[in-house]
């Protein structure tokens, strides 16, 4: 019994020595936080894309919008004309239906096919921007050696998370807005009570 109570005793010891020996020798996590959304919101070549977008919706889908709606009554005209007729033969009427009927469709969901083709037509615009910040967030990710990387508000402040904002800014030779620049627990550490900032 001495002996087994002697075994779990050391085995004991050892794992204790073993985790006090890791937790002295070992790094602390590297935690960042980031968001690309928000990177690419803050670039000179998202207002030239959002001028864009505003244009090829004003010009373009409000135009496609008018198409489909004269298309539309002039497909009910001609059924009601040709049924008021009713000389038209019944294949020539049901693929004019057929035609009203996916015109109809088509201005059902407008919304969503419009939102769809602005969706499309900004990703398209802002696909430059995204490589260069994806290839700039890479570098300083390697070079930091971060562990893990989070979104500004998955954190409570006062978390030990680094601000990678300015870096990758750095990267690509960009200026960002002064609230991207800062860290979030320095601005919470310059609060004074009642929520003013220190000067």
């Amino acid at each position: 019994m001495k002996k087994i109570y002697l075994a779990a005793f050391c085995v004991t010891a050892l794992c204790f020595g073993f985790e006090t020996s890791n937790a002295q020798t070992g790094s602390a996590l590297k935690i960042g936080y980031f968001d690309f959304e928000i990177m690419i919101q803050s670039l000179p070549e998202y207002r030239v894309a959002d001028s864009l977008v505003q244009i090829y919706q004003r010009d373009t889908l409000e135009s496609e919008y008018q198409v489909y709606v004269s298309e539309y009554q002039r497909l009910d005209s001609t059924l009601k004309a040709d049924s008021a007729k009713g000389t038209i033969s019944k294949s020539v009427m049901n693929y004019n239906n057929q035609q009203k009927q996916q015109m109809a469709i088509q201005l059902t969901y407008w919304q969503q096919i419009a939102q769809k083709k602005i969706s499309d037509y900004q990703g398209e615009l802002l696909a430059p921007a995204y490589q260069k910040v994806i290839a700039a967030y890479k570098k300083v990710f390697a070079a930091k050696k971060y562990d893990l990387v989070l979104k500004p508000d998955s954190f409570l402040p006062g978390s030990k998370v680094e601000n990678m904002f300015p870096l990758v800014a750095k990267e690509m030779n960009v200026t960002l807005p002064p609230g991207l620049m800062h860290d979030i627990n320095e601005a919470l550490n310059n609060q004074q009570p009642g929520g003013a900032v220190k000067p």
